[in-house]
């Protein structure tokens, strides 16, 4: 690990000021720290965030929820109202890592941590997201990487709570010394063809403030599940958020987002339109999950998760829908 200076500030100003060029936001810092110690990211200062208290709190209105980026994972997971009207967002908290890193990761760092892959994460590998030529997993081990959007770089985006936060319509509030905006997550996150260094289009300086989710309409209902190798300690292999606005069995319109498939969190727009005015069923369920697959293209080693996405899609639909219950091999599904 690389010698830093350390910044501590109890305001969002004094933050702003200290986050200088060669300097890098610490909050829970489970990813920063890793990348440090594993001497992918040498950043000169570290900017303490952890402790400014107008970046806490989670509120519920009759427009929606607000949610300040230091909330951990465990705070929001067992938020009553957020398990009630935000159940899928709840469910992504709850099973996302351990128990150990839920009550000290925060939403905010869940949302930018940088990806998991084995080559990025090496020293050894100076790979294309790096700034190297050579994305190693495309010719490697790619057992968990990307299927869909995997020419230019093979990573998967690594967090769980973008998913439901994508389906639900989520937003975050960014601000820096220049002003203040508000990003909807479906434009928030970068795909490799727009640029394959980078996750995200936060620009240099600025911090996000606020996680915003509109409030889902009296019909709506939602669910997230999460398959990995290991209960409660693995990244999701394959994962999927749905949000279905429903008239008796009948679908209106449904939200459907997947992760742990390409380098962004994705929206299943094919298996969407599968959906729509249709009763949900196991049948419509599977042609929507069979649907969403038609343009993946897997590397060698990961064709399996073709059919592993088309199941947990259509079991995520069946279960937000309240005609089955959680899967026995999601995580948590055994609860």
């Amino acid at each position: 690990m690389n010698r830093f200076a350390f910044t501590n500030c109890d305001t969002l100003d004094q933050a702003l000021s200290a986050l200088t060029p060669g300097a890098e936001l610490k909050a829970g810092g489970t990813d920063v720290l890793d990348r440090m110690k594993e001497r992918i990211s040498a950043p000169e200062k570290l900017v303490n965030i952890r402790n400014i208290q107008a970046l806490r709190g989670i509120d519920e209105s009759s427009t929606g929820l607000r949610i300040g980026p230091l909330m951990t994972l465990g705070e929001i997971a067992e938020h009553p109202a957020i398990q009630k009207n935000y159940t899928a967002l709840a469910n992504a908290a709850a099973h996302a890592a351990t128990p150990q890193i839920r009550n000290m990761g925060t939403i905010g760092g869940n949302l930018v941590q940088r990806p998991r892959c084995w080559y990025f994460r090496s020293a050894d590998y100076d790979c294309r997201r790096k700034g190297g030529e050579t994305c190693y997993a495309q010719i490697g081990d790619n057992e968990y990487h990307a299927i869909f959007h995997n020419s230019i770089c093979a990573i998967v985006h690594p967090s769980s709570t973008a998913v439901p936060l994508m389906a639900l319509g989520g937003s975050l509030d960014v601000a820096s010394s220049d002003g203040k905006r508000t990003i909807p997550l479906e434009t928030f996150f970068l795909l490799p063809e727009q640029n394959w260094t980078r996750e995200n289009i936060l620009r240099p300086g600025e911090i996000i403030t606020a996680i915003n989710v509109p409030k889902p309409a009296s019909t709506a209902r939602s669910a997230y599940q999460k398959w990995a190798e290991r209960e409660g300690t693995d990244w999701a292999i394959a994962d999927a958020g749905v949000v279905l606005d429903m008239d008796g069995d009948t679908c209106r319109k449904a939200a459907i987002v997947v992760g742990a498939a390409a380098p962004a969190p994705l929206r299943m727009h094919e298996a969407e339109v599968m959906l729509a005015g249709k009763p949900i069923t196991e049948e419509t369920a599977r042609a929507a999950g069979k649907a969403a697959m038609v343009k993946a293209s897997p590397l060698t080693h990961n064709a399996y998760k073709i059919p592993m996405f088309e199941v947990a899609i259509y079991r995520t639909i069946l279960l937000t829908a309240g005609k089955m219950g959680p899967d026995p091999s999601a995580v948590g599904g055994r609860a």
